[in-house]
């Protein structure tokens, strides 16, 4: 096998909370992870050079050490003492720095794509250990699916698979640093948290209205006031009949979810209009058990 080719799917959050900083800066954190269909490819391929390559469709992006997807590649390459060089081409349609897991999910199916083409025969397991070195979100994109986070966002349970509905995506074209989020949190007290327990019941009863109406990220208290465009993205989808809408991760992408197509394509439609973003995608949710990972 000399190339892999795979999807590495974007990640929203349809609860997250916050409920203590560690000494060492990390946070503890009880969140509902879900993955949906919107992509990056990722191209996996051997070279008879050594070293790593990596080759993107956004000219803006690292390429070198910095990039998350090199580190991957780097780390297996150094502990199995890979001869072959690697070469990874990303072409990203996952927006970037927008709270979607985009880097973690490029990180995590290089760690797959390589176990698979170089037959080193790590675990789900093992390759979730290697990638939680890289990145608390990345063993999380290993896994896929509805899950349960807690911990730092390490400690991964899987959940009943979230109900068939439309998501629409909107990324406002502003940029949000997850570093300055969390440190903005630790100055205010929090004083409502999100109710995770009602999501994972509404999970449990396949119950959709349930699920909407439980969703809360408690980092939108820091973020919409610094980027007020969410706020009104937000209202634009539950005018256009969104069960629901909030903020994902630490922002400032923005997902609804919506019972019928008709009803998001109109707040897509709506979005764009009023020129809030041109970033909105209608898609929907993966479930990890009609489609493994690599899809």
């Amino acid at each position: 096998m000399n190339q892999v080719e795979l999807r590495a799917l974007a990640k929203i959050n349809l609860g997250l909370d916050v409920l203590g900083r560690r000494e060492n800066g990390y946070h503890d954190v009880r969140m509902i992870m879900q993955s949906i269909y919107l992509y990056d490819e990722v191209k996996i391929e051997k070279m008879s050079i050594p070293g790593v390559e990596v080759a993107t469709n956004l000219d803006y992006l690292p390429t070198g050490g910095d990039n998350i997807a090199y580190k991957a590649a780097k780390l297996l390459r150094d502990e199995f003492r890979i001869s072959d060089g690697v070469k990874i081409t990303l072409n990203k349609h996952i927006p970037v720095a927008a709270g979607l897991a985009g880097g973690s999910s490029n990180a995590a199916a290089v760690l797959f794509g390589m176990n698979r083409m170089f037959r080193l025969g790590l675990s789900q397991k093992s390759l979730m250990d290697r990638g939680l070195k890289l990145g608390a979100d990345v063993p999380y994109c290993i896994m896929r699916g509805t899950v349960l986070a807690e911990g730092i966002g390490e400690e991964l349970k899987p959940l009943p698979d979230m109900p068939k509905c439309t998501v629409l995506i909107a990324k406002p074209p502003v940029s949000v640093s997850t570093k300055a989020v969390y440190e903005a949190l630790d100055s205010k007290e929090i004083t409502a948290h999100p109710d995770i327990d009602a999501i994972i019941k509404g999970l449990e009863q396949h119950d959709l209205r349930k699920i909407a109406g439980a969703m809360g990220n408690v980092l939108e208290d820091v973020t919409i006031p610094m980027h007020p465009v969410i706020a009104r993205i937000k209202q634009e989808m539950i005018e256009a009949g969104a069960l629901g809408a909030m903020m994902s991760g630490s922002g400032p992408t923005v997902f609804g979810l919506f019972a019928s197509r008709s009803s998001a394509r109109e707040a897509q439609k709506r979005i764009r209009e009023k020129a809030l973003t041109r970033q909105v995608y209608v898609t929907n949710m993966h479930s990890v058990r009609r489609n493994q990972h690599g899809g």
